[in-house]
């Protein structure tokens, strides 16, 4: 008996102006993809494709259109569970990552009965928890300022800082003030430029920085720019974290290319940026083989990806926080069990609440 495909848009509405170098967020649309098989009825498994505007590929004018076809396209060709796979795997989805990483969540939560369990895990289980950073957004001094000494309250012991909107001067006042109160061995501090360093004045300021004693910082220079990434990457005094460099390297053999000639310190896997979590177990294990550092970050989903990306990072053994922090960003996320605790993640005893429908 042949699947069904439901696609119900929910625009998200941020507590605050999210901030980065690419400018301010006030609302996030997505997409809930819900999945039937008609010989398992009551059962539904929900993905959710949440493309970031300006960074993802597929955050297109024509996305809502593409889900709606998709839908109708799952119904007309009457796809049963052993067409998936090979469905997921179609050229018509390479260039649409967040439909990829959408339809197979989707797929993996009514596989396992519609739970939002999509693996049997000590965190899915509720038993262990993953450490994660807690995400200090751009904006005025005195936001910033605010955001941190709350999170150091919370009892974080990694901030992540958005920099590359504010002066140096004053971004770097910031890190100062942060060393004055919390040395290195208490507090793990990233920074994220977004690709707001010109690259020749990228290796100045890496230096500059470096002063604080930080753990990383992601994407200094915008994407693209391979030998002035390689150059980087071989003299910082901060090691570099690729990000945005991965998004739309989807063949193996150009992710291979991009590791073994830029050669960085970490990269971080956004599933919704990259194509999914299969996707994002390529790189891992490419990583891996390179000796290159990693962790997960999600991309301003909701609750509904967030749970997926959190469900799959705990499958792997973790030794540094992750960038899972961002259910508390919006007014009308989806209720879920996901709390954080002193900056740890947890899935615990509470309900799901009702999707948009």
């Amino acid at each position: 008996m042949p699947l069904f495909l439901r696609v119900t848009p929910h625009q998200l509405q941020f507590k605050f102006d999210a901030r980065t170098s690419r400018g301010a967020m006030r609302t996030h649309q997505v997409y809930y993809l819900h999945l039937h098989d008609s010989e398992r009825p009551g059962i539904t498994g929900v993905g959710e494709c949440a493309p970031l505007p300006g960074l993802s590929i597929d955050a297109r004018p024509d996305l809502e259109s593409k889900l709606n076809q998709l839908a109708e396209q799952v119904g007309q060709q009457q796809l049963k569970a052993d067409d998936w796979q090979g469905f997921l795997k179609s050229d018509d989805l390479l260039e649409w990552p967040a439909i990829r990483f959408a339809l197979e969540t989707a797929w993996l939560d009514l596989l396992r009965g519609g739970r939002k369990i999509l693996y049997e895990n000590s965190f899915s289980q509720g038993t262990t928890g993953i450490p994660i950073n807690g995400l200090v957004w751009m904006g005025e001094k005195d936001f910033m300022q605010q955001q941190i000494s709350k999170k150091l309250k919370e009892g974080y012991t990694c901030l992540k800082l958005k920099i590359g909107s504010l002066d140096f001067a004053t971004e770097l006042e910031i890190l100062h003030q942060i060393r004055e109160v919390a040395v290195p061995e208490d507090l793990t501090i990233r920074v994220d430029a977004n690709g707001a360093f010109a690259p020749d004045e990228a290796f100045r300021k890496l230096e500059r920085l470096a002063r604080y004693s930080l753990h990383s910082i992601e994407q200094p220079i915008r994407q693209g720019q391979l030998e002035q990434m390689q150059q980087l990457c071989a003299y910082t005094p901060i090691p570099i974290a690729l990000d945005e460099e991965l998004i739309g390297v989807q063949d193996a053999t150009k992710q291979a290319e991009l590791l073994d000639f830029v050669k960085p310190q970490y990269i971080i896997l956004k599933p919704t940026l990259v194509g999914g979590l299969q996707a994002s177990a390529g790189w891992i294990d490419m990583a891996a083989q390179r000796s290159i550092g990693w962790w997960m970050t999600s991309a301003l989903e909701s609750n509904i990806g967030l749970n997926a990306i959190s469900q799959f990072t705990a499958n792997y053994a973790i030794n540094m926080p992750q960038g899972l922090g961002t259910g508390q960003l919006y007014h009308n996320n989806v209720a879920s069990p996901l709390q954080i605790d002193k900056g740890w993640l947890w899935y615990g005893d509470s309900a799901w609440g009702e999707l948009p429908q």
